[in-house]
């Protein structure tokens, strides 16, 4: 479970900026997770609570965004989104040349503090 190592480094990163901002207490942060990261969205709601025990981010509010599969096709020369991120065949013309536009990370993109 990779979450927790997610979850882990996503806090050291959040605190380090509340203290930089000379918060008290961070309330809410909004998380991108990418369509190819891997990342079991339950898992890490799960993770992300037990890591901020004892944290400026306790109690915090997880917001979560995940990112479509999103694929540029080169033989269509148009952007598709998969259905599923084990097919990697394009929707329209079936092409395996599909090049990943969508991320395979976790982004931090807002960080609410008091």
């Amino acid at each position: 479970m990779h979450e927790i190592t997610l979850c882990q480094r996503a806090i050291e990163l959040m605190e380090q900026q509340a203290r930089q901002n000379n918060a008290q207490r961070i309330t809410a942060v909004w998380l991108k997770i990418g369509a190819f990261s891997c990342v079991e969205t339950s898992a890490l709601t799960f993770c992300f609570e037990l890591v901020c025990r004892g944290t400026l981010a306790e109690g915090c509010a997880l917001h979560i965004e995940e990112q479509q599969a999103e694929c540029w096709c080169p033989d269509c020369q148009q952007y598709v989104t998969l259905l599923t991120q084990r097919v990697r065949r394009c929707p329209q013309c079936q092409s395996d040349k599909l090049q990943i536009v969508a991320d395979d990370g976790m982004q931090i993109m807002r960080l609410e503090i008091e």
